[in-house]
């Protein structure tokens, strides 16, 4: 196989072992097993607290003793007994850890897998802002074909979702162990601090009001990032238990209809170039906020007859509502930020949202669910729709008045995604 089709295999499994579960674990946790909605929020915050300690330490590790792929293909076997091990599970708390450690294994691989990427691309002498998205979006494609997979065999709610994950897991791991090699690259100075290793010092910039603020709203929008992703698909099932409902091509396939939204979000990464340069960064941003609003919104109003195509378009918005935050808060910080911090920074900016923001949404949105909205173990899935695009909409409105960035064409002028 040519290079290119060698990483475009490593990135399409990549996403395959995170798409045949985790949209799809929501299922497993209220219909299977029948837990509740405060622990079933605990799970989620596992993606973030993996997200904030684990990419540095295997950076760090990659950089300075071990070939990237080796410890790529390694943490995808060890997360894939994890997985494994998953069925066996019989409370939630035990559930909780073993989910933990596949997440401590696996978050790590996503920037690893980009490093391997690049490094085999320089290696090969190609134009890696080139040929590198054309390999990735085929990452997408993986975790949308393991939505399909996991929803057509019958298994969106059964614990076969973590065999085909743990197995695609273990098919991954031995398959990076035949790709060239990568080896560390010792960039990290051995004279660097402690804090320049774990990419920390790029938290002075807590210093400056404005990049404060920026890091501040990126934690809290992170707390909606995951939100659909943890409830959308037990929301579209739970439609089952209304007679009118229950027979519909959505309760029926409603993975199938959550994967509108990945599908939809590859779409949207083509129109950034386009609004950035348009509207700016942070009228991007706020965009990005007034979506998840809409995202919510649609959802809380919307049923699977006459209501259809309130989920639909709630699906199609998810794609603006995620991507537009994600880069163009990573090009402020590409733009703002001093050249010797600024992969600390980008760092930074994703620990604040995927790493702080999962961790508290997850946890907090468990918690309120399962307090205020459910009864008799019945979820209110319009009041907790409701409730969420309303939390989106304070920090939109929060944002449009505080955060103050002037548009500068010039800054998105050569941007290429």
């Amino acid at each position: 196989m040519s290079i290119k089709l060698r990483l475009t295999l490593m990135s399409f499994l990549q996403f395959f072992v995170w798409g045949a579960w985790l949209i799809t674990v929501g299922n497993y946790w209220f219909a299977t097993k029948q837990w509740s909605g405060a622990e079933f929020g605990a799970i989620f915050s596992t993606l973030g607290i993996s997200s904030i300690i684990m990419p540095a330490i295997t950076g760090i590790i990659a950089d300075k003793w071990v070939n990237a792929e080796r410890l790529y293909g390694v943490l995808h076997i060890i997360g894939g007994l994890f997985l494994l091990y998953i069925p066996e599970v019989t409370d939630p708390t035990t559930f909780y850890y073993v989910i933990f450690g596949a997440m401590l294994c696996y978050m790590p691989t996503i920037s690893l897998s980009n490093s391997v990427a690049y490094n085999i691309l320089k290696s090969n002498d190609y134009d890696v802002v080139k040929v590198f998205p054309p390999i990735r979006v085929w990452g997408t494609i993986g975790f949308i074909a393991a939505m399909w997979i996991t929803n057509l065999t019958g298994n969106k709610a059964s614990a076969t979702m973590f065999y085909i994950s743990a197995i695609s897991a273990f098919i991954l791991g031995i398959y990076s162990f035949t790709l060239p090699k990568c080896p560390p690259q010792k960039l990290i100075s051995e004279d660097a601090s402690v804090a320049e290793k774990l990419g920390l010092n790029a938290f002075k910039l807590f210093g400056t009001y404005k990049m404060a603020l920026f890091f501040l709203f990126s934690m809290f929008l992170g707390g909606a990032l995951q939100l659909t992703n943890m409830y959308g698909d037990v929301y579209l099932s739970e439609f089952a238990k209304v007679p009118e409902y229950a027979d519909s091509f959505v309760v029926k396939y409603s993975t199938i209809i959550m994967s509108i939204s990945q599908i939809s979000e590859t779409l949207f990464i083509l129109a950034i170039p386009f609004f950035l340069k348009r509207f700016g960064i942070k009228q991007v941003m706020l965009i990005s906020m007034l979506a998840w609003v809409l995202r919510f919104g649609l959802f809380a109003y919307g049923n699977p007859v006459d209501g259809l195509w309130m989920i639909i378009m709630s699906c199609i918005v998810y794609g603006m509502a995620f991507d537009f935050f994600n880069i163009s808060g990573s090009l402020f910080v590409e733009t703002t930020t001093d050249s010797k911090i600024r992969s600390s920074a980008q760092g930074l900016f994703m620990m604040m949202s995927n790493g702080f923001g999962a961790f508290f949404g997850g946890l907090i949105s468990g918690i309120i669910i399962d307090k205020f909205f459910t009864h008799d173990g019945v979820r209110d899935w319009h009041h907790i729709w409701l409730s969420f695009a309303g939390y989106a909409a304070v920090i939109a409105f929060l944002f449009a008045f505080m955060f103050k960035h002037e548009h500068n064409p010039d800054e998105v002028k050569n941007t290429r995604h």
